[in-house]
């Protein structure tokens, strides 16, 4: 494959890979983080899962309208914007010393995470040729798998070094260093392209399906924080009625913001409903592990990513055997991927519930339901790209990471809300038994989507 690409075709690789990292590391961080950060701000519990959601809640919001800004404006534009921005809201983010500003600090940090990301697929395809694209998205999953374990490990190795007394706040600022240092090659390695003048972004429509998206995940948010009280559920109606009202604005103007042809793809379609549903429930039952290993067992950061660092490793191991046989079997694939994880997640049931279990044991599950991700994340996008036009394949894979990015926080506030509903102090496993057992009844419903996707996935050689 180097023989194939120009110097400059391997830099905007590694820095599209980079930037999918740090959205990954920005994801992942406050699951191990969050517990040190609430005391040391000495906030309540409810801003948990704000850490993660605030970040989620603003990508999700604005991925489709930033792909569509891409398109209108140039990629390389968008890129850059993007990457500022996230990287300056990474330094406010250390720097801020209340849960507010910390809050708003991650919502920016979306924001532009937002305009970054969508840019990274129409990058690859200006600067490498179509027929090694196959073999490109198949260097992906092992990459960002190495990144998901690397990230919940160094923010907890950097919290217990505490280096210069920074604690938590270190491990934002290396999102800053690291930003920077991207900036500053992006500059000089990505191609001056230009934008397509005749793109149409409707404002109306662009705002209405943030503010629908952000009504809802909030009131999700803001209910699984503590209670629902009738600010969440307000919220939560508002954004399906807003929603409703932009779905049906959509289904009748000629200039949809969302390619409307994809939704009458019965494989695109059930491939998304697959992957919102799998992801949404991998997120939750990965943010209640962490909060059991932490709150309940008392396992400081550091120990706690270790123990789910398994997870990782069977995430890596299964990308990397499962990645030339996508196209040919992506069905049989993701089937194998459900029951793996299902079987994980049961054997974290029965260790859990055992409550005073030696702690290293539960990473034999967690090492299972990783295998069982790998499958399914190296192959549930492919798959669900199968039947799909190669002109449409850019929009599909919009709509794909933004579901993602929305059930990410989606998952953690219903999981939020089912852990903090049925915990009780004198018993370890309680709060977290509920949830496991919410996520089989999830994955269950995962498996009966599985006839309805494509048997192959896309072919993008």
């Amino acid at each position: 494959m180097s023989t194939t690409f120009s110097p400059r075709a391997w830099a905007v690789f590694l820095l599209v890979v980079a930037a999918d990292v740090l959205d990954l590391l920005s994801t992942t961080v406050t699951n191990v983080a969050a517990p040190t950060i609430v005391e040391d701000l000495g906030a309540s519990s409810s801003l948990v899962p704000w850490l993660g959601a605030s970040y989620t809640l603003a990508m999700g919001s604005l991925m489709i309208v930033g792909g569509r800004l891409g398109d209108r404006y140039g990629c390389r534009r968008l890129f850059l914007i993007g990457l500022a921005g996230f990287t300056l809201f990474s330094l406010a983010t250390a720097v801020a010393t209340t849960s507010f500003a910390l809050v708003a600090c991650r919502t920016g940090q979306g924001v532009f995470g937002g305009l970054l990301i969508p840019q990274g697929f129409v990058l690859l395809m200006r600067v490498i040729p179509r027929e090694s694209m196959g073999r490109v998205f198949g260097l992906f999953g092992p990459l960002l798998a190495v990144s998901s374990i690397s990230g919940p490990v160094v923010a907890g190795l950097l919290i217990e070094a505490n280096p210069f007394g920074l604690s938590w706040r270190s491990v934002f600022l290396v999102n800053v260093l690291f930003g920077a240092l991207m900036l500053a090659a992006a500059l000089k390695v990505i191609p001056p392209f230009g934008g397509d003048a005749s793109v149409r972004i409707r404002p109306g429509a662009a705002l209405t399906l943030m503010a629908g998206l952000g009504l809802f995940l909030a009131g999700l948010v803001d209910g699984g924080a503590s209670t629902w009280t009738n600010r969440a559920v307000i919220a939560t109606a508002v954004g399906v009625a807003v929603l409703a009202a932009f779905g049906w604005q959509q289904a009748r103007t000629g200039q949809p913001l969302l390619e409307r042809s994809l939704f009458a793809n019965r494989g695109f379609v059930a491939g998304l409903v697959f992957g919102a549903l799998f992801f949404g429930t991998v997120t939750g039952v990965m943010y209640v592990t962490t909060l059991y290993l932490q709150q309940r067992l008392g396992l400081n950061p550091f120990h706690a990513a270790l123990i789910t660092a398994p997870v990782s490793v069977g995430i890596i191991a299964t990308s990397l055997t499962v990645r030339g046989r996508v196209v040919t079997h992506g069905r049989s694939v993701v089937s194998i991927g459900v029951l793996l994880f299902a079987l994980g997640t049961i054997g974290m049931t029965v260790v859990i519930g055992a409550d005073y279990h030696p702690v290293p044991l539960i990473t034999v599950p967690l090492l299972v339901a990783g295998l069982g991700m790998g499958c399914c994340f190296g192959a549930v996008f492919t798959v669900a790209l199968g039947d799909v036009n190669p002109a449409q394949a850019g929009s599909a894979s919009g709509v794909l990471n933004a579901v993602q990015q929305i059930v990410n926080a989606a998952g953690s506030a219903i999981v939020s809300t089912v852990y903090l509903s049925t915990a009780t102090p004198d018993v370890l496993s309680s709060g977290v038994l509920p949830c496991l057992l919410l996520t089989l009844v999830i994955t269950v419903a995962c498996a009966t989507s599985i006839p309805l996707l494509p048997r192959r996935g896309a072919d993008l050689h």
